[in-house]
């Protein structure tokens, strides 16, 4: 096979590689704003008890509405109207391991490696509304630090990003909090952008309204992991799902034993929800099967049958997958057989 190989023109050998993955698609001619880059963690750690008000004043100008979601978020329940709002944030900021931990975020990520990362966050909005072009788009990429609050937000117009939340898996916040080690594994700059990206997919599109079966859970997050993939088709699947390269490496190597786990006894209709969440949770592994099997290996299986469905349905665009609400559709239309 590797001899015919040597023998197919140069200029098809190009067109395959360009072609290895069609979600690559072209956004040469997609017009987008930039976003704005905003760093509320240097503004929030600047604030002194002297100025502060007049420094509050000028923080709420500049990050709008966000600022009091911050604060109510987990330091003033009414934000700047919170009469503890002062108090709450200077104790927040003077915190021993919180000032550590912002000292981790400017060493980790200063300006230039946040610059660096812009042009493919730009890239991942143009193929956004490429995919989904009547949805309003963000204008504003805001990171700040959270006290370990939250990873990822989205709100009006703005993406957020908490940085104390991927300062990596050597960070001792993580252990003092006590954080498994399946979680602290994914909390470095690798999965920053696979984060936002899905974060962002899950504010435009949710499972809410289905049946509670695991044929749904699977489907949805298939879907969600194949728009993930499209809005970042140069990212590998591990970091995409959050496996390791053994665990994705498990799933390809008994995906054949898999799917006959979940095609029996009609398992893809279980609506005990202990079933559903031991094969949907994220863990060290998915015990239902083995201490082998990756965990959330629902989501991994489900992925495939979307890949499936997409590959044998071609005129189908991304924007009517996350829109169908047949799991049911996508599967007998999927014909997956591994």
């Amino acid at each position: 096979m590797k001899k015919k190989l040597l023998f197919i023109p140069l200029c098809l050998l190009v067109l395959f590689a360009c072609n290895r993955n069609k979600l690559n698609v072209d956004i040469s001619d997609v017009s987008t704003e930039p976003l704005q880059l905003l760093r509320l963690e240097d503004d929030v750690f600047a604030l002194k008890d002297e100025g502060f008000d007049a420094a509050t004043l000028k923080i709420k100008q500049k990050y709008g509405w966000y600022y009091e979601h911050y604060l109510m978020s987990f330091i003033a329940r009414r934000g700047t109207g919170d009469s503890a709002y002062k108090n709450s944030l200077l104790n927040f900021i003077s915190d021993h391991d919180v000032k550590q931990s912002f000292a981790y975020v400017k060493k980790l990520y200063p300006a230039h490696e946040l610059e660096a990362m812009m042009p493919e966050v730009n890239n991942m909005v143009k193929r956004f509304h490429y995919h989904f072009p009547a949805k309003k788009l963000p204008t504003r990429l805001l990171t700040c630090t959270s006290g370990w609050n939250y990873a990822f937000a989205y709100l009006d117009s703005t993406m957020v990003l908490s940085l104390d939340m991927y300062l990596g898996d050597t960070a001792k916040f993580y252990g003092m909090l006590r954080y498994p080690q399946y979680q602290v594994r994914k909390m470095n700059k690798h999965y920053l952008l696979p984060d936002m990206a899905r974060g962002w997919l899950l504010t435009e599109f949710d499972n809410s309204e289905a049946e509670n079966i695991l044929l749904n859970h699977c489907i949805f997050y298939g879907k969600l992991f194949y728009s993930v993939n499209a809005l970042l088709p140069n990212t590998h699947d591990s970091l995409i799902i959050g496996y390791t390269g053994s665990q994705l490496n498990y799933c390809k190597s008994y995906e054949k034993n898999l799917w006959g786990y979940f095609a029996e006894k009609n398992r893809l209709y279980e609506n005990n929800m202990n079933t559903i969440r031991e094969l949907t949770s994220d863990g060290p592994f998915s015990g239902a099967i083995s201490k082998e099997c990756p965990p959330r290996i629902a989501m991994w299986v489900g992925w495939q049958i979307v890949k499936s469905y997409m590959d044998n349905n071609p005129n189908v665009t991304l924007l009517e997958l996350m829109n169908e609400a047949s799991a049911q559709k996508i599967l007998n239309k999927s014909k997956y057989r591994p």
